[in-house]
């Protein structure tokens, strides 16, 4: 496929690069949160690996996607019909990028819930057995069943927004790059604080909800989502910040007990 290099003296080519970038970081932002939180099963030595290999199979499926757009918008055909089994709901034609977003959206939930029943129920010595057994094969098999889907998502984006297709892969690249840079302080972060990774596993199910729901043909405004995101993470951050600062509570008693000694109790 030959691909025409567009004319960056033009300010309309530079915007619409700036723009698309921009929304390829955000759009890659759960995909990182995804890759962090499984990349943590492995030991602290192969987790950096895990995530620059996940990240770079994203930019490869999303590069490799964007070379064959003609194919990519011949997935959005229907292959078959739903019916309506309700009185006023229209037959619902799926096709391959729609069964693709279901068995997305379903994997999403499904691992998502695991990971935060694991959190919730493992004990100690579990999760040291966990992080021995993982390997980092059995990671990436994971993370690339979820680049298939967020590529995707990503690459209809970028049709829908720019026409020029070497606009599009310079912008991939560029959001990788960007991605493969930050990844390694959010997975740190996320890690670091039990009640972020519980807060990122539940945004993860809401994003696995709404691939289900868009494979249905049923619109779902990602800026409700993303908003929704940004505003649990602030409230979360915050929640951090004022435990830090919080000082112990002491009951009475046990501190005037401390202050006195227990020279001063035996001669009273």
């Amino acid at each position: 496929m030959w691909i025409a290099i567009p004319d960056f003296s033009s300010p309309e080519i530079w915007i619409s690069l700036l723009t698309l970038t921009f929304l390829e970081v955000v759009l890659g932002i759960d995909n990182i949160i995804f890759i962090s939180i499984v990349a943590n099963k492995l030991p602290e030595g192969e987790q950096a690996r895990a995530r620059n290999l996940g990240l770079m199979l994203a930019l490869v499926f999303r590069v490799a996607l964007l070379l064959g757009i003609t194919w990519i918008i011949s997935l959005t055909n229907p292959l078959f019909t739903i019916p309506s089994f309700f009185n006023g709901m229209e037959p619902i034609s799926i096709s391959v990028k729609d069964l693709i977003l279901l068995l997305g959206g379903l994997f999403l939930i499904a691992k998502s819930t695991s990971e935060i029943h694991h959190k919730l129920e493992g004990a100690g010595h579990e999760t040291k057995e966990v992080k021995v057994k993982a390997t980092l094969s059995a990671i990436l098999v994971q993370i690339v069943l979820v680049d298939i889907v967020f590529s995707f998502d990503s690459i209809l984006t970028a049709i829908g927004l720019v026409k020029e297709v070497f606009i599009m892969i310079v912008a991939v690249v560029i959001s990788i790059l960007i991605m493969m840079a930050y990844a390694g302080p959010v997975s740190r972060f996320i890690n670091k604080h039990p009640t972020l990774q519980m807060l990122a596993l539940s945004f993860l199910i809401l994003i696995g909800f709404m691939l289900v729901i868009e494979g249905f043909h049923q619109h779902v405004s990602k800026g409700y989502i993303y908003f929704a995101i940004a505003f649990s993470l602030v409230v979360e951050v915050l929640n951090m910040r004022l435990r830090k600062k919080q000082v112990p509570v002491q009951l009475h008693g046990l501190q005037e007990e401390s202050i006195q000694g227990p020279d001063q109790h035996a001669a009273g």
